[in-house]
């Protein structure tokens, strides 16, 4: 029976990249000159913590990391902003998390979605960070990730592993 995976994974790779380049950027530009910001990327890959001089530097400095991540085709689905806060010497902060994994209750979504869909022969199933369908045929499997592609969800979602 045929079969695909619904992912949502991150090619942390290219947001390393980005994060360089933005940060590279801000070195250059005249508008952030003397104003001491930065855009670091943690051990782990999974924060971004953007620092600058004040909350509407803050705005043009996030508005360089989205420009970079979106060229390198990383979706700002992904992103979870915090909120913003004050750092020592009337300075700003801000920390966004990257979001991988289906998480268990988006994996309820994405399984009830499926059966509204109301398409014979589909079945799907929770395995980790990850939703697998399987169907009887691959036409109805098609239909299924046209339907998802269709549906919003909070994360950018991958269909992987397709087999027959």
């Amino acid at each position: 029976m045929p079969t695909f995976d619904v992912v949502s994974e991150i090619d942390m790779q290219e947001v390393k990249n980005a994060v360089d380049q933005a940060q590279r950027e801000i070195t250059n530009r005249f508008d952030f000159k003397g104003t001491n910001s930065s855009i670091e990327l943690d051990e782990k890959g999974l924060l971004v913590t953007l620092e600058t001089a004040s909350p509407d530097r803050m705005f043009a400095l996030k508005q360089v990391l989205e420009e970079k991540l979106v060229k390198r085709k990383v979706s700002l689905k992904s992103l979870d902003e915090g909120n913003m806060e004050d750092a020592a010497g009337g300075r700003s902060r801000l920390k966004i998390a990257l979001k991988q994994g289906v998480s268990s209750e988006l994996a309820k979504k994405i399984n009830v979605a499926i059966k509204e869909m109301k398409l014979k022969g589909v079945q799907s199933s929770t395995q980790g960070d990850q939703v697998r369908v399987t169907g009887k045929k691959r036409d109805a499997l098609q239909d299924v990730i046209a339907g998802l592609k269709e549906a919003d969800f909070e994360i950018p979602l991958q269909y992987q592993n397709f087999r027959d």
